[in-house]
């Protein structure tokens, strides 16, 4: 068995590893879409071969220029496989070796997927393979999505958003909205960095998406006290909320409703179809949020990461 990455001279036999289990995948369109605006290369596509078949295909994601592989988007391994979960990792342990890094693993699945004996499979062998890869840690994040014609909230009148073009007060702000957060990856990141390093991870991650640096601002009462931040953004799927978060001391007072509401307005104002946004099954506070904003739950996305 081979294990390597691929070159152009793959691309056909790479279109032919195709996926038909209930699970988010690099179908052949997004294969070639990627491959050709960057956000997939041929030095992130790993295999293993025998002989000239393709047993087993690993796609790993990133904003185009990004200099490493920012998450596993993809693993397909052939039906064929007796231990499909065993070549799977065996695949991952040589990619991340290469990598130097062990990216998170991202698949999009249907809601009530628990409940459907083939994604149950789909996830079964794949959540094996990574944990033999040393990857065990699991969120699942919920995703809504507005869409044109859905309603736009009005502003309250109780906060003022203000633009901010230096960085370094967004960095004041991500630290103060960090404090005492349900959000995950924020406490997640804290648990391996220290508070200023982690708003400042957060503050160049936004600025590495698609979104136009000059939507994000800052939320405050009529009297000038911060309220937090709220973030538009884009993705390579379209236009997202990025982050909304508010200060620990305005806590209790509603103000999410108004941050998603700046939000929303500032991306249907431009005339888009569709807002996109995730937030963990645990954060039951920003879920409602987006419900009572007209935002609709269409899916799950899980995540499995490094312990």
């Amino acid at each position: 068995m081979l294990f390597r990455f691929t070159v152009e001279a793959d691309l056909d036999r790479l279109l032919g590893c195709v996926i038909d289990e209930p699970v988010s995948w690099s179908h052949p369109d997004r294969l070639l879409a990627f491959l050709e605006d960057g956000q997939y290369r041929h030095d992130r596509i790993w295999v293993a071969e025998d002989g000239d078949k393709i047993l087993a295909r690993a796609v790993w994601w990133a904003f185009p220029g990004s200099d490493k592989p920012l998450a596993l988007d993809c693993l397909y391994v052939h039906p064929s496989v007796e231990d499909r979960a065993g070549l799977a990792a065996e695949l991952l342990a040589r990619a991340h070796e290469a990598f130097g890094d062990a990216p998170d693993y991202h698949v999009f699945l249907q809601n009530g997927w628990h409940d459907d004996p083939r994604a149950v499979a789909a996830v079964g062998w794949r959540r094996e393979a990574l944990a033999r890869a040393g990857m065990t840690r699991e969120l699942e994040r919920l995703r809504y999505e507005w869409t044109a014609g859905g309603p736009v909230p009005e502003p309250s009148g109780r906060v003022v958003f203000r633009a901010e073009p230096d960085d370094e007060v967004f960095v004041d702000a991500f630290l103060r909205v960090a404090v005492g957060t349900l959000d995950h990856h924020t406490q997640e990141a804290l648990g391996r960095m220290d508070p200023e390093a982690q708003a400042r991870e957060d503050v160049a991650g936004y600025r590495e998406m698609p979104g136009d640096r000059s939507w994000w601002r800052l939320a405050y009462t009529p009297d000038g006290e911060l309220v937090g931040l709220a973030i538009p953004s884009a993705n390579n799927g379209g236009p997202v909320v990025g982050y909304v978060g508010v200060v620990p001391e305005q806590r209790g007072h509603g103000y999410i409703d108004d941050l998603l509401g700046e939000i929303t307005r500032r991306h249907a104002e431009r005339g888009v179809q569709r807002i996109v946004a995730d937030t963990d099954t645990g954060n039951v506070p920003m879920a409602r949020a987006f419900e009572r904003a007209g935002y609709r739950n269409f899916a799950v996305r899980l995540v499995i990461s490094t312990s």
